[in-house]
């Protein structure tokens, strides 16, 4: 009966070793509060800003990567509004002129245009205690933060996620920002109004403010839905509106009515001058930004790289974009592989063979499964592990080569990721060699048959699963080290 436009806009702070406008140092992960300020962050009278370049630079690279216009000519303004975590009484921002203008962004297959991307500074951090006093911690005051507002474009909750997570992953493929929801480095605001189906007329925006997970935003945004939906069906209007998101309850809230628009009193910034953008070859300056020059540099970005996995490397989309989900398992997969086919070569075997490709396949396996897993249960990053790529090429390699059980390389592989052990090494000392003589199989097979009698007499009838079940018993024996291929196939020798 009714469907919804969304928009959103997305800060992430940028990682630059600064701050936007001083010297102080620009670190997201400080725990003392206000040790990286200085007179200039915290708006002392008297002092002058300096623009952070590399912030600039890192826009520029943005921008290209969403596929937006450049300006030639940028600057900053003023927007002023009073809060305690605005040091100045005002917000170094970009008002008519934005660095980044236009663009748009594929999502599932559906273009997502873009607005705008600009630069600004961000505030100070309000820390409100249970004794009812509050606290402003100035650390991230001034700290350099993209704004990047979408068309109101976006027509469902996982759309609206998707687009986020897809953000995310470029400004992490860009290097420009970690965007760390959990940290707050990356913040979504969603606006939201309904109207009935076919209906060219938009209903009433709602604005949700900082939504700190994608989880957050989905849900955040199929509450609103259901909320306004529900208003307009009990024949109420919808009010125009900022709410906030209650994460233990799972509803919005209002926080504070907005009728008409707010007065910033937007100016140019008088102590900062503008920014010139073009080709240094052109116009040989230090002050220009070189786009030209960062053009060049942009890293491969997320979607042109699950389809260099996928043509390349002949595995499924779904195993490529996970891959590719984060940017430094993507890149050690990648080492792997390179590992294999060294491996490969070493064996005088092609690199490019079916062999090959059901290598890299199993790899990926155990990449996105059990490498994963590991990953998850300890709450570690890629590069926190252990593990080389080198080895984790040769335990891939063993199992292929049936030297060890899929069970046993499982455990060599968390013994890897927690002591940097190769994987020879590990096996050795385990005893985790896979067994694959027929006759020594054989001989576990005999007792497991003696001693199952009736699951023997079940199977001699018709019933199949109880071979499974005197394989499992064979693979008890050996300690999981006895080639399951081999085993059944002795087992179904023996039993005739």
């Amino acid at each position: 009966m009714y469907e919804p436009t969304i928009g959103l806009e997305v800060h992430a702070q940028l990682k630059t070793k600064t701050k936007m406008f001083c010297n102080s140092r620009n670190d997201p992960d400080e725990p003392k509060p206000n040790v990286n300020i200085c007179p200039v962050c915290l708006g002392h009278p008297g002092t002058l800003p300096t623009i952070n370049k590399k912030a600039v630079e890192f826009m520029v690279k943005i921008g290209y990567a969403l596929n937006s216009t450049i300006a030639k000519r940028t600057k900053f303004d003023r927007k002023n509004y009073f809060y305690p975590d605005i040091p100045k009484g005002y917000q170094i921002s970009q008002y008519d002129i934005p660095i980044c203008e236009g663009g748009f962004l594929e999502v599932n297959g559906k273009k997502i245009n873009i607005t705008r991307v600009h630069l600004e500074e961000d505030t100070a951090k309000s820390i409100h205690g249970s004794s009812g006093y509050s606290f402003v911690d100035f650390n991230r005051a001034s700290t350099p933060l993209m704004e990047l507002v979408t068309e109101p474009e976006i027509s469902s909750a996982d759309e609206a996620r998707a687009f986020g997570e897809s953000l995310q992953r470029i400004l992490q493929y860009l290097g420009v920002s970690d965007a760390n929801m959990e940290k707050g480095q990356m913040r979504c605001e969603v606006n939201i109004s309904i109207k009935k189906k076919g209906s060219t007329e938009l209903g009433t925006k709602v604005e949700i403010k900082n939504l700190n997970s994608f989880k957050a935003v989905k849900d955040a945004t199929e509450f609103e839905i259901k909320r306004q939906a529900e208003v307009l069906e009990g024949g109420e209007k919808v009010v125009q509106e900022t709410r906030g998101w209650d994460e233990n309850r799972k509803v919005t809230f209002s926080q504070r009515k907005k009728e008409n628009a707010h007065d910033y009193r937007y100016f140019p910034e008088p102590d900062l001058p503008l920014i010139e953008t073009g080709n240094a070859k052109d116009v040989p300056t230090k002050d220009l930004i070189d786009v030209d020059a960062i053009k060049a540099s942009l890293p491969e970005l997320p979607d042109k790289k699950t389809e260099r996995f996928m043509r390349d490397l002949d595995i499924s989309k779904q195993d490529a974009k996970l891959l590719v989900t984060d940017k430094d398992l993507a890149f050690y997969f990648e080492n792997v592989v390179s590992e294999l086919r060294g491996l490969l070569h070493e064996s005088g075997k092609d690199y490019y063979s079916d062999e090959a490709k059901a290598l890299i396949k199993l790899g990926v396996n155990y990449i996105n499964t059990d490498f994963r897993k590991i990953l998850n249960e300890k709450g570690i990053s890629v590069s926190e592990v252990k593990a080389s790529e080198e080895d984790f090429a040769e335990l891939i390699y063993l199992v292929s080569e049936s030297k060890i059980t899929s069970a046993a390389a499982k455990a060599v592989l968390l013994e890897m990721t927690e002591t940097g052990a190769d994987p020879d090494h590990i096996i050795e000392e385990k005893g985790l060699l896979q067994l694959n003589d027929p006759d020594e199989i054989s001989k576990f097979a005999k007792e497991v048959i003696a001693a199952n009698i009736k699951p023997v007499e079940d199977y001699k009838k018709g019933n199949k699963n109880s071979l499974q079940f005197l394989l499992g018993q064979v693979m008890a024996k050996t300690k999981g080290k006895a080639n399951p291929k081999t085993a059944k196939e002795e087992l179904e020798k023996l039993l005739g």
